[in-house]
């Protein structure tokens, strides 16, 4: 669902929910299309209207991104390519330029200053723009949240050949899912008295932070929709979901007092996964570790960050949690050089007496223009700049 879109944001009311200090405040949240795969089909004609995928091979590692055409087959980002090739035969891989991703990303962000000084990338190819006159956004006098990300995105197709959507709303919140509703090239704008039936119709799935692990959980509990869970009570919340009570009951509600934060600095980067079996022979272990080194590395070149401290985070099928760290006197650059660090931390844990339910691995002491341009969203799911898959 996406409401229409003609209309200007109104003044703040009694009854929004909005930031009291700021009044009804104006988020756009730019999210590219496919941006690797569309790079790569816009600079070889060859690849345009085929299915395409960046990173991995037929044979080994994982998926980076996958063009809409290989998405109709199923085909998406972090999946194994030995899937992906199943799944569309006919599924071209291409070698990443991340050389290539990186200046693209940098001219968008000048569009994306032309607008307003207040922009948080979140990656090389989403960020949120806060264009509220108020806080020193709206540069250019617009004055209507609307037509500044329909500027934006003509400029961007304008002066990359690339599509964007946009998510317009008054929080990080709303703006970010609103993004996703009209993709590819499209745009949704929820307004403040539209926030609550928005987020009311909502999946679970679609609230960030929450993987499939918490969704299962929550669907045990007949939570299955934003207004399910706004049904439920903070204290409710707290019991069975920690942490992330506060986030839930507010997100439910709407509700996202967050301001965009454009010299935030990213602190690490990583991913971690709980299994449904406990894991104790080093083979399985060695599988696992794999698996989670490609992943995570794919999100390191998204975000265009290096490091020089590598950490394996393992919790035990009684809870007992560990982490091992080390750190050298250079900034990791390549993936074979983090996937040996990898190797060696989770050695330095063998022999595993009792299973071990979750594997992470973190790369910190981040360094780079782009690793310092924005930080993604903390992660409701895991209380750090991870994820979960």
């Amino acid at each position: 669902m996406c409401p229409a879109t003609d209309a200007p944001f109104p003044e703040a009311g009694p009854d929004s929910d909005l930031v009291a200090d700021t009044g009804i405040r104006k988020i756009i949240h730019i999210d590219m299309d496919a941006f690797f795969a569309s790079v790569e089909q816009r600079d070889d004609p060859d690849l345009r209207g085929k299915p395409v995928a960046v990173g991995g091979s037929s044979e080994r590692g994982v998926v980076a991104a996958a063009s809409y055409e290989a998405r109709q087959f199923g085909v998406k980002s972090a999946m194994p390519s030995v899937i992906a090739k199943r799944r569309c035969p006919d599924l071209i891989f291409v070698k990443h330029r991340f050389d290539v991703y990186k200046q693209v990303s940098r001219q968008i962000r000048e569009i994306f200053r032309m607008h307003s000084d207040l922009v948080e990338p979140l990656s090389l190819d989403e960020a949120y723009i806060d264009v509220t006159p108020q806080n020193g956004g709206d540069k250019m006098g617009i004055g209507n949240a609307t037509r500044i990300a329909e500027m934006i995105r003509a400029e961007i197709k304008a002066q990359t050949g690339l599509t964007a959507s946009a998510g317009v709303s008054y929080n990080k919140f709303i703006a970010k899912i609103a993004s996703d509703q009209n993709k590819p090239d499209g745009m949704c704008v929820i307004k403040p008295h539209q926030g609550a039936a928005f987020v009311a119709q909502l999946p679970v799935r679609r609230f960030f932070g929450v993987g499939p692990k918490t969704a299962e959980r929550m669907a045990k509990l007949n939570i299955h929709t934003g207004a399910d869970l706004k049904a439920q009570s903070e204290e409710f919340l707290r019991q069975h979901f920690g942490k992330s009570a506060g986030y839930l009951y507010r997100a439910s509600r709407g509700v996202d007092h967050r301001q965009v934060k454009p010299n935030r600095i990213r602190k690490s980067v990583g991913g971690e996964r709980t299994y449904g079996t406990d894991l104790a022979s080093e083979t399985d272990l060695q599988e696992a570790m794999e698996k989670i080194i490609d992943i995570v590395w794919n999100s390191i070149e998204k975000s265009g960050a290096r490091g020089r401290t590598v950490t394996l985070k393992a919790k035990y099928a009684d809870f007992r949690q560990i982490t091992r760290s080390k750190s050298v006197d250079h900034y990791v650059a390549d993936k074979a050089e983090f996937a040996a660090l990898g190797r060696e931390l989770l050695a330095s844990i063998m022999p595993v007496e009792n299973g071990i339910r979750l594997l992470g691995l973190t790369l910190a002491n981040l360094e780079g223009a782009d690793a310092a341009d924005g930080e993604p969203e903390t992660s409701g799911e895991t209380g750090q700049a991870a994820f979960e898959f």
